[in-house]
């Protein structure tokens, strides 16, 4: 039998991480407040956000969309949405039109 570890580490448990890794850069004396919107940081932020932005333009936006417009939405959903409109009308599935009967 398999034995799946359960990794799974949620929402929760990460918020109450942040939380308390800000309460420690308060008590060690960190100003988050002076820290963010200092003008270096201001700086950096906005030369990765320039950076993520030219990535995706350049590479990522091309095959991202072809594959959500292309294959998820004309393929899956839509025969999803007209299969579940054909259940609702008490028709047969796509599926069940195209499988063989034998007689």
């Amino acid at each position: 039998m398999l034995n799946f570890k359960n990794d799974n580490r949620g929402l929760i448990s990460w918020i109450i991480i942040i939380v308390i890794a800000v309460i420690v850069l308060s008590y060690l004396g960190f100003d988050l407040r002076a820290i963010i919107e200092g003008e270096d940081t201001q700086s950096n932020l906005a030369y990765l956000w320039s950076l993520v932005l030219s990535v995706w333009n350049n590479y990522l936006a091309t095959p991202v969309l072809y594959l959500w417009n292309d294959i998820f939405i004309d393929l899956l959903w839509n025969t999803f949405v007209e299969n579940m409109d054909r259940i609702k009308a008490g028709q047969p599935t796509t599926i069940e039109d195209l499988t063989p009967t034998t007689y």
